[in-house]
């Protein structure tokens, strides 16, 4: 194992970088969406409830595992698990920490590079004067959506351009290229979502013709309205549980990257709770007060009801700055699509250190072939998610990686930390060199509330009910059996589909001689299989080279 000479350069430039690896797209496409599918104001208390039992714990759990690992030079979850434990398996669940990564960077490198194209199309005013239904034929026209396997030219240019920004920022390092950035991107972030969230908050009604309810104000007044009546509720819990993980990155191994480069006295209590806190504000405050309320102002409040969805960002935002005027409109989509490109970037760059950290350690790579074999790896993994977009492969990913992947993994480290590695030893760890007393209360939270919260969503995520009407599926137990949803994890593996009434396994691979989007889909599950089984193969060498070296300092 090589000795690592990186280090961050300051403790701003690691706390803007941890909070750029978890502000995300997410923050202002995801939490959004997921608020108004869940009841708006009734998604407020469990996603808060959430991150106080969940996603702080899961923070320190994660920088701690870090830190510690780093001590010992190891920079990545494999390894990082494998000194916390006598157990050698462990190591293998510390392969999610740099396969998900991988995954999730291949799609969302390609989201990214939307971004920095509709950053383009607005400074060039692509979208003055054009309605709803033209602003999304540029996008659909963008993806090839519905135009078979036709290259989508300047999409694939454009990701190969993005892509090779990412690659060549972290061939830099961390002090040279991801703190550089952060410092950069995280303030201009801050800077433009707080511009778009003052023009929505002052937008009010717009007085359009025949929208009794087209006032920005109403968005504002849903989002943020608690309703008590929520906590009743299993399907708000679970989406709040799940924003959670993906807003914070947990559950991925970026933050026990980051963190394994901190000195050993370093703080990371009050890093972690900076980092966390600073998110929230961004995903809370920003993330709500911009595509909502500014969408309501001009749609209405039921039209965002039934249509509020991820692509609202591409498909319906530059129409509604149009109605500024040319002007505000390019100033607000410059700043919006900035935005966006920002939050993406200083998250993807996060994605690509584990693998770095991995091989560098292990392999005794440079940082030039690290960055280009991942920028190799991630363009293979990339192609499918572009080429196929119109048949599923793209959400195949963010299934399997963005989610599935991130429960699985965290459950695993808060189990090591909290029984394997023994609380006393993680809460000391926790504790070194902190700028701020951890309240004690977490060392039962940690411990026993964490774990079990996680547990909780996995399980009901492998059988969630058809509709998720939990109350209705425990009713039937005893009589129709359990209603098993088909988008269940159960469901997506086996391909479960309602026909004729009853629940079967469809996998149909060829109609008419040609290949179904479920071909397309199983083929991306394959190339992700053979992904994870390679990073544990690599994992396995990287052990036996260690066992077959002289015992090495942390080791003894």
């Amino acid at each position: 194992m090589a000795a690592s000479k990186e280090a961050w350069g300051s403790r701003v430039g690691l706390i803007l970088a941890m909070a750029g690896n978890a502000v995300g797209l997410g923050n202002f496409l995801r939490f959004p969406v997921q608020a108004v599918q869940n009841g708006g104001g009734a998604f407020i208390i469990p996603y808060l409830v959430s991150f106080l039992l969940m996603g702080i714990p899961l923070l320190w759990v994660e920088w701690s595992m870090g830190r510690y690992g780093g001590k010992f030079g190891d920079h990545s979850t494999p390894f990082i698990m494998d000194n916390m434990t006598k157990k050698r398996f462990w190591k293998y669940f510390g392969v999610f920490g740099v396969f998900t990564n991988m995954g999730v960077m291949a799609y969302y490198t390609y989201i990214e590079s939307w971004t920095l194209t509709y950053t383009i199309k607005s400074i060039k005013q692509d979208f003055v004067g054009l309605d709803t239904t033209q602003v999304g034929a540029i996008f659909d026209q963008y993806v090839d959506l519905g135009s078979g396997i036709n290259l989508p030219s300047w999409g694939l240019i454009a990701f190969l351009v993005t892509l090779s920004i990412n690659i060549y920022i972290l061939s830099r390092g961390l002090s040279g290229g991801i703190e550089k950035v952060a410092k950069i991107a995280m303030p201009l972030l801050i800077l433009f979502g707080v511009f778009l969230a003052i023009r929505a908050i002052t937008l009010g009604a717009t007085g359009i013709e025949g929208c009794a309810d087209c006032n920005s104000h109403l968005g504002l007044n849903f989002l943020w309205q608690p309703e008590f009546s929520s906590l009743k509720d299993p399907k708000v819990w679970l989406a709040a549980a799940g924003q959670i993980f993906f807003t914070l990155s947990v559950g991925m191994g970026t933050i026990q990257c980051y963190a394994s480069y901190v000195k050993e006295r370093d703080d990371i209590a009050l890093n972690a709770m900076s980092a966390g806190w600073m998110n929230g504000f961004v995903e809370i405050v920003l993330g709500a007060s911009v595509v909502i309320p500014i969408a309501v102002g001009y749609m209405g409040l039921d039209w965002i009801k039934e249509n509020a969805n991820f692509m609202m960002a591409f498909k319906t935002m530059p129409y509604l700055f149009d109605q500024w005027g040319p002007v505000m409109a390019t100033l607000s989509g410059v700043a919006w699509f900035g935005l966006l490109f920002f939050a993406g970037i200083t998250s993807s760059l996060a994605m690509g250190t584990p693998w770095m950290g991995f091989v560098s350690d292990e392999f005794n790579w440079s940082r030039n072939k690290s960055a280009i074999t991942l920028g190799v790896v991630i363009l293979a993994l990339a192609l499918p998610t572009i080429l196929f977009f119109e048949y599923g492969v793209f959400d195949e990913y963010d299934y399997w990686t963005g989610t599935v992947s991130l429960v699985v993994f965290a459950l695993a480290e808060v189990i090591i930390f909290g029984w394997v590695f023994g609380m006393d030893k993680g809460w000391r760890e926790l504790n070194y060199g902190a700028d701020m007393k951890v309240p004690n209360i977490y060392r039962f939270i940690i411990k026993y509330v964490t774990p079990v919260f996680i547990f909780v969503i996995f399980l009901s995520s492998m059988l969630k009910p058809e509709g998720g009407d939990w109350a209705a599926a425990f009713a039937n137990l005893g009589s129709g059996g359990w209603p098993l949803a088909s988008d269940s994890i159960i469901g997506q593996i086996f391909h479960l589909k309602h026909v004729d009434g009853e629940l079967r396994s469809v996998v149909k691979w060829f109609e008419s001689g040609s290949p179904t989007p479920m071909f397309y889909v199983d083929m991306s599950r394959f190339l992700l299989l053979f992904v994870f089984a390679g990073l544990c193969v690599m994992v396995k060498i990287a052990s036996n080279k260690r066992k077959n070296k002289i015992p090495i300092e942390h080791h003894t």
